[in-house]
């Protein structure tokens, strides 16, 4: 045997940290470890699930909306869209519907448009019959001018309930409701916050409804001299025309921003008025089929605009920013447009509507309060407290004037009526019946029928008030 060689310090070192290293690596299990990769796999075989043909199912393309633009509340409930900040409209663009298509239950509804022709004919005619008895061969419009401007032979303890004059016209919160310009049919007009409109013969069991729109109805304006023509916005941003002689709801405006109201005077049918976006006031010429003015006139949101009956070139717009303003329409499309008068509230204004007269203005805000505004530049205020607690589950109430200049009336949280007596400055009674159940937050009156009253709640239903 060979004499074994001395090892060098070095080496002694090198061999030491070569025996540790074995060490960590047998408690590390490294070896084996290592050996399991470089062990040639086995193959298996797969087996693959093949996926059946299936039809691939088309996902509808939904627009992201905020719950304000929807009406909703921050936990998904249901609020007044007049309460909520500005929103943004969807960009999705409609054309136009025909209005079977728009139909909500059954396909067809022929006898209900052939209906709206023929009011729309008998309208014309008896309007023509007027023409004839009008000296001088000038129109006058019965809810502006004649005896009844400035009191009627109403009598406030006649008006009652009749349980046969209630119906569900739509589903979910109504937004605004119209009676249709007709002394020869009592028929209403309401839209909802979903887009539904639905219309109602006072005292018939049937009710015909449709969906133009996918947002909150802003507005409903039914054309006076031709019944069968309907125009309706929303806070999508659209502006449609319901023509029931073509059977269609027509695209007549998109906008890149909400429409919070819509106003038409009644000397006019050509154009139509109303907001858009934070605090901007559009006109619209049909006869050109574009904007012939905007103007922003506040700095947010306007929630009505309303016409002078005695000069419908002054009109009024109330607005969430707390103003209500006049204005002068000559003026409108200046550089810089001044208000004829400024009224401040508190809070947000819901609404301002000259008196049928027009010599006075009424404002509801959600400050609780109603104030009148009369005098020769109505400099005279009378402020009246209003039974509105600022819940979100309750609408905010627009105080409406009757059919003369005594007297207003507007929802109160009791689910009943208030009247508001413009010469006392106070609410003089209520209107009660034992047949309401919700609160009438919307109300219209009857042009031709003196004393008939609709009053439209958050779950869809239309109470119409009339006098014995």
């Amino acid at each position: 045997m060979a004499p074994q060689k001395k090892l060098t310090e070095y080496e002694r070192m090198r061999l030491e940290n070569i025996r540790r290293n074995d060490e960590m690596m047998a408690a590390l299990k490294l070896h084996s470890k290592a050996i399991q990769l470089k062990r040639p796999r086995v193959s298996t075989k797969a087996y693959s699930v093949k996926s059946e043909n299936k039809p691939k199912i088309q996902t509808p393309i939904v627009i992201r909306r905020s719950l304000r633009t929807r009406g909703l509340g921050p936990r998904g409930d249901s609020v007044d869209s007049t309460i909520s900040t500005e929103t943004e409209p969807s960009h999705e663009s409609f054309g136009p519907i025909s209005m079977a298509d728009a139909r909500e239950g059954t396909p067809s509804d022929a006898s209900f448009v052939q209906s709206l022709i023929a009011i729309a004919q008998m309208e014309v005619q008896a309007s023509r019959e007027k023409l004839g008895r009008t000296k001088g061969g000038t129109f006058l419009n019965d809810a502006c001018v004649g005896e009844g401007k400035k009191e009627s032979s109403l009598r406030l303890e006649s008006l009652y309930l009749d349980p046969q004059n209630v119906a569900r016209v739509v589903p979910g919160r109504i937004t605004d409701v119209r009676f249709f310009p007709s002394g020869n049919v009592k028929m209403i007009a309401a839209g909802n916050n979903v887009g539904n409109v639905g219309f109602w013969n006072v005292g018939k069991s049937q009710v015909h409804l449709y969906r133009p729109h996918h947002a909150p109805i802003s507005g409903i304006l039914i054309q006076p001299h031709c019944l069968s023509k309907m125009y309706t916005s929303c806070y999508d941003g659209i502006l449609r025309l319901m023509d029931a002689e073509k059977e269609i709801f027509d695209l007549v405006f998109e906008s890149d921003e909400s429409i919070y109201t819509l106003s038409q005077p009644t000397n006019e049918a050509n154009c139509l008025y109303f907001s858009e976006g934070s605090g901007g006031l559009t006109i619209w010429d049909n006869r050109i089929g574009k904007r012939s003015s905007h103007q922003v006139l506040h700095k947010r949101r306007i929630n009505t605009i309303d016409f002078n009956c005695e000069n419908p070139r002054i009109i009024a717009t109330s607005s969430s920013d707390g103003t209500v303003c006049t204005w002068d329409l000559r003026y409108t499309d200046a550089d810089k447009v001044t208000a004829l008068r400024k009224f401040t509230h508190e809070r947000g204004v819901q609404s301002a509507y000259f008196s049928p007269s027009g010599c006075s203005l009424a404002t509801t805000s959600v400050d609780a309060t109603i104030v009148i505004y009369s005098g020769v530049n109505l400099e005279d205020a009378a402020v009246i407290y209003h039974n509105k607690q600022n819940s979100t589950l309750v609408s905010t109430f627009r105080a409406k004037w009757g059919w003369d200049d005594l007297y207003l009336f507007v929802g109160n949280t009791k689910r009943g009526v208030d009247v508001v007596s413009a010469v006392e400055r106070k609410t003089v009674m209520t209107l009660e019946s034992p047949h309401l159940s919700a609160i009438q937050s919307r109300l219209d009156t009857h042009s031709y029928e003196i004393g008939m009253l609709a009053g439209a709640t958050m779950g869809g239903q239309v109470y119409i008030w009339t006098s014995r």
